[in-house]
């Protein structure tokens, strides 16, 4: 798979990130919350990251 970034909120490897894929699809970087209150397969997980890193990657698009 080859993998692009798209945004990122620093300049390290450890921080909340959004990359593309050739595959069509997107890989996002982020914290995992702890107190989601939600249930979710055990194969799925959950990121948290800032709104800021969504407009970076795809523009200030308040309407979606």
């Amino acid at each position: 798979m080859k993998v692009t970034m798209l945004a990122t909120t620093c300049d390290k490897r450890d921080c909340p990130t959004i990359y593309q894929t050739d595959r069509g699809t997107m890989l996002v970087q982020g914290e995992t919350p702890t107190d989601r209150g939600l249930s979710i397969p055990e194969h799925e997980t959950l990121v948290e990251i800032p709104m800021d890193l969504i407009r970076k990657a795809f523009g200030d698009q308040r309407g979606v």
